[in-house]
């Protein structure tokens, strides 16, 4: 009997390929450092936090994080954005290859960030694994900042076709989305390969919900870079950031 093995999940398969690489190499560094500074003048960690950017992929800012003096770990499925990440690596900056559907640690974070949509892709069952391994890795008191794309925004905004070259390399982008998710088909050149990326279409109150699952209390919401405040119709983002309780209101739990 010939045994037929299943397709790797298309955040397997894509975001470990050059073509993901090339594409989204425009990538901001400079707007991921400027989030950063915001970000830490806001939540003020203190000068020997641990923090962890879940999802990081080629650590963009985690090395924006690490260059403010924290203790500092990435960690991503993708191989080979972990390999040049690891080019970055310091004494206070370290990065892994991992699931984020896997248990990563017990109260050993201050702060779990997760930036630029680097959730979202799973089944509801995965989603509630990866916010189970966040609320046990966060310390008492820990926050989560999740950043993630905002829906009203994201549909208004939503181009159905798009092409690209990118060094001498052409991509048909093609944008839909139903009432669950956004989807983007990208095709390499003349009759290559295609992937499909699939992103849910969670608001706030379904963050809420998630999040609660696994105690974990909605603080605030942002809707920008900046820190703005969120508006559920006109913000570009959902920047959701939550708390893990105190020990003792975890004991008394």
């Amino acid at each position: 009997m010939t045994r037929v093995l299943a397709a790797p999940p298309w955040f397997e398969a894509w975001f470990d390929t050059p073509d993901y690489h090339r594409l989204y190499s425009g990538r901001d560094d400079c707007e991921a450092e400027q989030f950063v500074a915001s970000l830490m003048a806001w939540l003020r960690p203190s000068p020997d936090a641990r923090l962890l950017d879940l999802g990081c992929g080629s650590g963009r800012h985690a090395r924006a994080l690490a260059r403010r003096g924290f203790q500092v770990t990435g960690m991503d499925l993708a191989a080979s954005s972990i390999r040049e990440a690891q080019r970055h690596e310091t004494p206070r900056l370290h990065f892994h290859r991992h699931d984020m559907r896997d248990p990563f640690g017990t109260e050993c974070f201050d702060h779990v960030f997760s930036f630029f949509t680097s959730f979202g892709y799973f089944d509801d069952a995965g989603h509630d694994r990866v916010v189970a391994n966040i609320a046990s890795a966060l310390r008492p008191e820990g926050a989560l900042v999740l950043d993630y794309l905002n829906v009203a925004y994201s549909e208004r905004v939503l181009v159905p076709v798009e092409e690209r070259e990118v060094a001498g390399h052409r991509y048909r982008i093609e944008r839909w989305s139903d009432s669950h998710h956004f989807f983007k088909r990208i095709s390499i050149g003349n009759g290559g390969d295609a992937y499909v990326e699939r992103v849910a279409k969670f608001r706030l109150g379904d963050f809420e919900r998630i999040l609660g699952r696994q105690g974990l209390h909605l603080e605030t919401a942002l809707g920008d870079y900046e820190l703005g405040a969120y508006d559920a119709e006109r913000s570009p983002r959902l920047i959701v950031v939550a708390r893990k309780p105190a020990a003792n209101a975890l004991r008394a739990a």
